[in-house]
């Protein structure tokens, strides 16, 4: 096992350089080990045979949510993780399906959300918990809240070992708003390998799913945008019950 999680760490690390979307967590920190238990590693298998991986979040026992554009072939998420160096009761299970929005649109990234049920219940305990999603009733825009996840960090090459996380604030941002986003600005916030991620905010919830990133035109400054989750609760629920 220990060989199996060495091999792990070193396709992750080699994998992620390739990858084009949102993910490191640039300007944070290092989370407190275990704090982020609903957070969870989606190993995706590719047609042409070469991993790539994506973060998410446990929803309950059954589901894990990440971005619709971590689409492949199949899935195996790594649930308990912090330390990718530290195999000590992680949890490895395989996807059953992968439900990806109904309405996502690759082009211009709307409803980038996706549902994986898994084969077998995840066994939750002090390292493995689910997160509470965000509806309507918890407000329109968040102001203070955070991103984790194991991407790039900084100006690294390879993915970061532990997990990390740091603190963004949303912004009113005009683009957002008409393509029903949640938006962060500045140079802290997620990049590569952190993609389906959640945005936790106010009391512990998840109101959003990290997606991609963009430049302003106005000042060229980046732009961090995570799907909504409060507008998309009835599909999920949908989906959830139907699958």
């Amino acid at each position: 096992m220990f060989f199996q999680w060495k091999l792990v760490i070193l396709i992750l690390a080699l994998s992620l350089q390739g990858q084009a979307r949102a993910g490191k967590i640039s300007g944070g920190h290092e989370a407190v080990p275990h704090s982020r238990p609903y957070m969870v590693i989606v190993e995706q298998h590719m047609e042409d045979g070469k991993p790539k991986y994506c973060d998410g979040f446990l929803l309950n026992e059954d589901f894990v949510m990440t971005a619709a554009h971590c689409q492949a072939k199949s899935y195996t998420v790594h649930l308990g993780v912090h330390n990718f160096q530290d195999n000590k009761e992680v949890q490895r299970i395989s996807v059953e399906k992968a439900f990806p929005h109904k309405d996502y649109d690759a082009v211009n990234h709307k409803n980038d959300m996706m549902l994986l049920k898994l084969k077998s219940k995840a066994n939750l305990n002090k390292n493995v918990k689910p997160i509470a999603l965000a509806n309507k009733d918890d407000g329109s825009l968040p102001k203070s809240c955070i991103v984790s996840g194991w991407g790039r960090s900084d100006s690294s090459k390879f993915m970061s070992v532990k997990l990390m996380e740091v603190n963004v604030t949303l912004i009113d941002n005009e683009m957002c708003v008409q393509n029903n986003l949640y938006c962060s600005d500045g140079a802290a916030g997620p990049e590569k390998g952190d993609s389906g991620g959640p945005l936790v905010c106010e009391d512990g919830k998840a109101f959003g799913v990290v997606s991609h990133k963009y430049h302003s035109a106005a000042d060229g400054l980046p732009i961090n945008c995570y799907t909504k989750i409060p507008e998309n609760m009835s599909w999920i629920n949908l989906a959830v019950k139907t699958a």
